[in-house]
Order: structure tokens, then sequence, then C-alpha cells
């Protein structure tokens, strides 16, 4: 009896699927294969798929014609047109568990780089200057005592809030539901709506996914709204903000700085933020550990296994 057929995409670690490549007959795509046009050429025979950036829209989902689960190379899967799949009777998976500490680790990187205005000082001596300590102008912020803003309290935005409740940070969050108060009381959170977050935040963290919903919901009147002394930590999706917005919001002092980690365009990050003093650019690392890349494969391959194994489906999102 012939394997399954599993295609994977993208870099993936190969040593972290080894459970996948006994019990599966796996395609690794690379270079030239991971090409759009030459997945829809051979996907067709494939029973799953892992993909962390191609798109699958209705014209990839109808000529995957056997296809019965993708398993998405991360947490986000607005790159999946997750309704179409399930009209096709398509399992879409995500693997949320292994970014969460990672991410995490990163947002809270973000803050605090913001705050001591760490690349600034970088580029200062860099360019040969070594700047007084004594100038106001010069010095950071403290963030002890300060209010961290959460857009989306799931599984990394509950794990950003008790590292800052360990800095001494107070903690607000606005989500599509209020969690437990078991966990509100824990991490010593308090629900508050979308105005009030965004008019309260010192540190406003975006940890909600893409949807038509989120999609541009930091906007022209949000800057307006926020303080001038605050930050905005983006370490979700860059559709959630309106970018030239916040360009004009940085360069106006409308809010005191950004560090981003997405962006609108991936590829082609907007050159305006490169003159900027008061904004971290990082090129969507969110995940990128060796632990965490290593798990990652894992989990997205454990997808697959359990459901084209045992008909048992991990982390649904459709």
């Amino acid at each position: 009896m012939s394997k399954l057929k599993v295609l994977v995409l993208d870099a993936v670690r190969e040593d972290a699927i080894t459970d996948l490549k006994d019990k599966f007959d796996v395609t690794i795509a690379t270079g030239p294969e991971n090409d759009r046009k030459w997945v829809l050429d051979h996907i067709a025979p494939y029973d799953a798929v892992i993909t962390s950036k191609m798109k699958f829209n209705p014209e990839m989902i109808d000529a995957a014609k056997n296809l019965k689960i993708i398993s998405t190379y991360g947490v986000g899967f607005d790159h999946v047109d997750t309704a179409y799949a399930k009209k096709k009777g398509i399992v879409v998976s995500n693997s949320p568990k292994s970014v969460r500490r990672p991410t995490a680790e990163l947002g809270l990187t973000l803050i605090l780089a913001c705050a001591r205005r760490i690349c600034y000082y970088d580029h200062t001596i860099r360019e040969g200057k070594f700047i007084s300590s004594n100038d106001y102008a010069n010095q950071g912020y403290d963030i002890e005592g300060k209010t961290l803003a959460i857009f989306g309290m799931g599984r990394i935005g509950k794990l950003l809030a008790s590292f800052a409740k360990m800095l001494g940070m107070k903690i607000i969050y606005h989500n599509r539901h209020q969690v437990a108060p078991k966990i509100e009381e824990k991490l010593g959170a308090k629900y508050v709506d979308f105005d009030t977050l965004i008019k309260q935040a010192d540190y406003l963290s975006l940890n909600a996914p893409a949807t038509p919903q989120t999609t541009g919901i930091i906007s022209v009147e949000v800057f307006k709204k926020m303080k001038k002394t605050a930050f905005l930590i983006n370490i979700a999706r860059g559709a959630l903000v309106d970018e030239d917005a916040l360009i004009a919001a940085l360069e106006n002092k409308e809010i005191a700085g950004a560090g981003l980690d997405v962006f609108v365009n991936q590829k082609k990050v907007n050159p305006k933020f490169y003159d900027l003093d008061n904004v971290i650019l990082t090129p969507h690392m969110g995940s990128a550990t060796h632990a965490g890349r290593y798990n990652l494969a894992k989990e997205s391959a454990e997808n697959v296994i359990s459901y084209l194994s045992d008909g048992k489906a991990i982390n649904q999102v459709n």
C-alpha cells in the first residue's frame, strides 16, 4: 500500500519532522518548488501540505484535488481561505504553541529597546558620536508603573502580560471576549474597551490576528487619541496598522515611538521608516529562535500526523 503524500513548503527544520517522513511520502520543497506555479501544477496528488506563506485561495484549493489538511507553519492563517477549505472538506490547523514564548520575548525586547532607546544609542556611537547622558533629550523612559495595553489577549498576549507584571507594569487589555477572572487575577490584568485601551496605553502591544474587523484598526484617529509619550509595539500582523498614519504620527511626534516586527508589505518595507530615530524595525523574527523554529516545524508536522493517522484534528481553525 502506498504512503499518503505530504508537501512541505518553505524552509523548515528537517530534523524536526523525522516522524512525518517515517510515516508518509514527504516532498520538501526547496528552490523552484516553492514557486506558486510549480505548486499549482503539482499539488493535485498530495494529501496534506505544510505552509507558512503561500496563499491557499480558491484557485490553489481547487488545484489540490486530494488535499485533506493544510497545516500552517506558524500561528497566523490569514494566507489560507479557511471558509473555502471547509466547504471543500479540508481541515486547516495552525501551530500556536511553539511560537508563544519566542514571540512574547520579542515583544518584551521591543518594549525595553524602545523605552531605553537602544537602537538610537547604538547608531550614534557607530556614527562617531558619544552623546551625553546628562542631556534630557538623550534620556530614555522607565517601564515600572507604566501601562502595558494589550490588544488581543491570546496565548502570546497572556505570556507578555506575565513578563510585564514581573517588571512592575500595569496591565490593561482588550479582546473579543473577556478572559476568565482567574487569569485576570493571576496577570493583574483589567479588561477595558478599545477607546480606553488606546488612551491609557504607555505601550500598546498588538497581539491580535488580521481579520476584516482588525485590519487597519490602528488608524489616524487612534494615534490622535494616544499619549504623546506612548509607544506602539506590533508583533502580530502589519495589516492591523495604517502605516501611512503611523509614519505621520512618528514624524510629527504624536507618539513617542514604535517597535515593529511586521509590516503591510513584508517584502518591501516602506522606506520612510528608515530615516526615523524613534522606530525599531525587525524582519518578522517573532518565532525565529533555534528552539522556536524546531518546535514550530514539529508542531505543524504533528497536526498532519494526527489527522492523517487517527482522524484527530489538532489546532483546527476552521
